[in-house]
C-alpha cells in the first residue's frame, strides 16, 4: 500500500524510545525522508551533543534545537522527524510542531528505557551518581509534556520496530490531514 504524508510527523518521547529506529523504519514505509534533530545540530555545531552540552551549557543546545526543529518541519516534502527527549519540553517547541506538523509520543515505562540505554555513554543527562534514579525522575517530570502531543503509540518489551511501524501508521491513518492512501 502507497501513502501520502501531508504534514511532517515529530516523534516525541524519552531517550531509548526508539524515536530514531521507528523514525527511520516509518519514513522507509511512507517513502519519505527521515531527519534527525539531535544528528542535525551535530553536524551544524561539528561536536557532539555531550561536548555542546559541556562547552556552552544546555540553554543554548535548546536554543540550537529549536531552530533545527523549526527548519527540518519546514522542509518539503513532509517527512519523519525524531527529535532529542528534551525537545517537546518547550512550549515554543510544542507551538510551532502543532501548528506546523503532528506530534507523536512514543511511549515507553522507565524500565523498558533503563534497559536500552543503561549501556550507553553519550547520554549527557545520564551523567550522573545514579544514572537509572535520574532516568526515573526524568520520566516521571517529562511524561506530562509528552502527553500533549497529538497521538501516542505505546512500546513494550519485545514489540519489534516493524510492529512500532505498523502501530505509527494505524495512528497516523486517523488523521486524513497528516496521512492518506494514494
Amino acid at each position: 500500500m502507497t501513502w501520502r504524508l501531508n504534514k511532517t510527523v515529530v516523534l516525541v518521547g524519552m531517550m531509548g524510545a526508539g524515536k530514531t529506529a521507528v523514525g527511520q523504519s516509518l519514513a522507509r514505509a511512507l517513502g519519505v525522508r527521515f531527519r534527525d534533530s539531535d544528528e542535525e545540530i551535530v553536524k551544524a555545531a561539528n561536536r557532539t551533543i555531550a561536548e555542546i552540552f559541556e562547552r556552552d551549557g544546555e540553554p543554548f543546545f535548546r536554543r540550537k534545537e529549536s531552530q533545527v526543529i523549526g527548519r527540518l518541519i519546514d522542509e518539503r516534502p513532509a517527512g519523519v522527524l525524531s527529535t532529542g527527549g528534551g525537545a517537546f519540553l518547550s512550549e515554543e517547541n510544542r507551538q510551532v510542531i502543532a501548528e506546523r506538523a503532528v506530534s507523536v509520543w512514543l511511549k515507553a515505562d522507565a524500565d523498558l528505557l533503563w534497559s536500552r540505554v543503561r549501556h550507553r555513554t553519550h547520554r549527557p543527562l545520564l551523567q550522573t551518581a545514579n544514572p537509572r534514579a535520574t532516568l526515573g525522575e526524568m520520566h516521571r517530570a517529562r511524561e506530562p509534556h509528552y502527553a500533549k502531543a497529538e497521538l501516542m503509540v505505546e512500546s513494550a518489551q519485545g514489540r519489534s520496530i516493524e510492529d512500532m511501524t505498523g502501530r505509527l501508521i494505524e495512528a497516523l491513518a486517523t488523521r486524513p490531514d497528516v496521512l492518506q492512501r494514494k
